[in-house]
């Protein structure tokens, strides 16, 4: 009896195509992520007509009338409007306070867009309205423009918020991740992770032993503390989305130096730790909106920890690593049992919609 069953033909098998492999939008290219990084340099910049740098980065340094000015703007989507420890009033001010930080500037002026949803209630858009100046007040910055649109009901989720923001970078002060150099050691100002796991709790009802609060504050004075020691900080980042991960994944690609990251010395608190270990996620890649993660030269190190743990905001600040000279451009965390793990860059996001 022939055998008439078709063979495989080895050279005609296919992978099917990487997830991020889509002729449409979806959410993974909001995570900050690798995805978003495609998004922006294959879509965005081509079209824009060539590389934009400040497309690429928190804000974008400038010059005018002989001042240094640092330049930002960021759109605000989270779900849940109001959540523990905060409201996405709160997170429109201090993303793009910090987002201005990250370059060395005090945030003197923002703008304010607000896009509506027909329906929502006018308690709501009051109790946004407040928290917004009051996070301005906190902050010391001023809101002096805005725009108001309201979109038909279905087509929003009640307040969408976009922040613009200015301020004025001191003298002598330089901080890009191409300064980088082997050696600089790695400090986070607090515990990672508390920010995305406070929106999951509340967006998914979930309830842990100890109350989650969002960490979302305004990083200005941080800063300041920390310049005040020297004005010869690398590099600073706010790691939101994509977490801590993606901003050290960033530094490495954009500076060439390999960063290891002492795994035990990360401060993550005991309720992130239980929930990202109940729910299948890593503490690394979990939004912040109220942390920094800085690249210091050895030789100030010790004094800019000292002057971070005396700040409200960097009480808990460690020291988790350094850039190297080895694996350029990767991340590596040593593991508590002596191993090695790669720290990849993050594709999309664990979690959507947390700023």
């Amino acid at each position: 009896m022939s055998d008439t069953t078709a063979r495989p033909d080895p050279l005609s098998w296919t992978c099917p195509a990487p997830v991020r492999d889509r002729p449409r939008v979806v959410m993974g290219h909001g995570g900050g992520g690798a995805m978003s990084a495609e998004l922006i340099e294959q879509v965005v910049l081509p079209g824009l007509g060539g590389p934009v740098r400040a497309a690429l980065t928190d804000s974008a340094v400038v010059e005018l009338g002989g001042a240094r000015i640092a330049f930002s703007t960021d759109s605000f989507v989270v779900r849940p409007l109001f959540f523990p420890g905060g409201s996405i009033g709160d997170l429109a001010v201090n993303g793009t306070v910090n987002d201005l930080a990250m370059s060395g500037a005090r945030a003197a002026f923002l703008s304010c867009g607000l896009i509506l949803e027909e329906g929502v209630e006018l308690d709501t858009v009051s109790r946004v309205a407040e928290a917004l100046g009051a996070a301005a007040r906190a902050a010391g910055v001023r809101v002096v423009t805005g725009d108001t649109k309201v979109v038909e009901s279905g087509h929003g989720d009640g307040v969408y918020i976009n922040t613009s923001g200015i301020g004025l970078i001191p003298a002598g002060v330089d901080l890009r991740p191409e300064r980088v150099t082997p050696g600089d050691v790695v400090v986070v100002s607090g515990a990672i992770g508390v920010h995305g796991v406070a929106i999951m709790s509340e967006r998914e009802n979930l309830r842990f032993e100890t109350g989650i609060e969002s960490d979302c504050a305004a990083l200005g004075g941080l800063v300041d503390a920390m310049l005040s020691v020297t004005p010869d900080l690398h590099v600073l980042r706010d790691p939101t989305r994509g977490g801590l991960a993606a901003s050290l994944n960033e530094i490495a690609a954009a500076s060439g130096c390999g960063v290891v990251v002492r795994e035990r010395s990360v401060p993550v608190p005991q309720p992130v730790a239980g929930a990202c270990a109940m729910l299948g996620l890593d503490p690394m890649y979990v939004a912040n909106e109220g942390k920094l993660v800085a690249f210091v030269p050895r030789e100030h190190a010790d004094a800019v920890l000292a002057a971070m743990r005396a700040h409200p905001l960097g009480r808990e600040a460690a020291v988790i690593g350094e850039a190297v000279t080895d694996h350029p451009g990767m991340v590596v965390a040593r593991t508590g049992l002596g191993g090695t793990r790669v720290v990849d860059m993050p594709v999309g996001e664990q979690l959507p919609r947390i700023c």
